[in-house]
């Protein structure tokens, strides 16, 4: 593997590129995206919101899409301990209330479809601490950045270079 000169010990694995801009290469999706990233948000607390882009983009390993909603969330107040605890949020439940629990295990529901569908328990939770129409744009966040997570794992973008805006 190459590596960036670097003092002796410390070589770091060169930063791959991206395999392709599809953004560029196909403007209408990007732009079409971009319009339901902006519905998902509508109507949702942005500090749970942020809770469910990361567990989202650490289920499916999009270090572009943890390096961003990451960065986001520190910026906007959230804490690094909350952050790092999410990967292990059942054994760090008393990090989070009830309402972010029930959407970050509904997030793991949705993102990992390996039964086909999302528990009936799973789902009842959720509905516990949503209203219906909450309950619609949550659903609609998490498939929002599982697709964005999709898009970031197939083209290879690249982790580290994002900065939040203001």
């Amino acid at each position: 593997m190459n590596t960036i000169e670097a003092p002796a010990g410390t070589e770091r694995p060169v930063e791959h590129t991206p395999r392709l801009d599809w953004a560029k290469l196909h403007p209408e999706a990007f732009k079409a995206m971009i319009r339901l990233d902006a519905a998902a948000r509508h109507g949702l607390d942005p500090a749970l919101l942020d809770l469910v882009k990361i567990r989202a983009s650490q289920i499916n390993h999009c270090a572009y899409c943890l390096d961003m909603h990451s960065k986001d969330a520190l910026a906007a107040g959230e804490t690094a301990e909350r952050i790092i605890q999410l990967d292990a949020w059942r054994e760090s439940k008393h990090f989070y209330t009830a309402r972010e629990i029930a959407a970050i295990e509904l997030t793991e529901a949705i993102t990992v479809l390996t039964d086909g569908f999302v528990p009936d328990e799973v789902y009842a939770r959720a509905a516990d601490e949503f209203d219906e129409t909450e309950l619609a744009r949550l659903v609609v966040a998490i498939t929002t950045i599982n697709a964005w997570n999709r898009f970031g794992v197939s083209t290879r973008l690249v982790a580290g270079h994002y900065t939040p805006a203001g």
